[in-house]
């Protein structure tokens, strides 16, 4: 993780998103869709890396195809942030019932 500073701050990212997705007035699943969300970020991060580093152990000298690799895996962590973004998005639209429950949770905070 030290050599990783990418999958440093996806695990920053992630982090700081799990505690609003718990305390988001969702239901379970929708929570833990969002988390399972998260998960697949790092997941993608770590695969990511793991082919960057195979592809420098195994062929350290530049290569048209493996910049290539690599580009296709750095794409793969970038849709995976596309992926968590629309999840969050569909399950927090203002639409949906949660932003009432959120302005119920807040009244019965501060009494109004």
């Amino acid at each position: 993780m030290k050599h990783e500073p990418s999958f440093r701050e996806d695990i920053i990212f992630a982090l700081l998103l799990t505690p609003f997705a718990i305390i988001l007035p969702v239901d379970a699943v929708s929570t833990a869709v969002m988390i399972g969300s998260l998960f697949v970020i790092l997941i993608v991060e770590l695969l990511n890396s793991a082919i960057e580093w195979t592809i420098d152990y195994v062929r350290p000298e530049q290569h048209p195809l493996a910049k290539r690799i690599k580009d296709m895996a750095s794409a793969a962590v970038f849709l995976s942030y596309l992926n968590c973004l629309a999840i969050w998005l569909i399950l927090l639209w203002p639409s949906n019932a949660v932003w009432h429950r959120i302005e119920d949770l807040i009244n019965s905070w501060f009494g109004n």
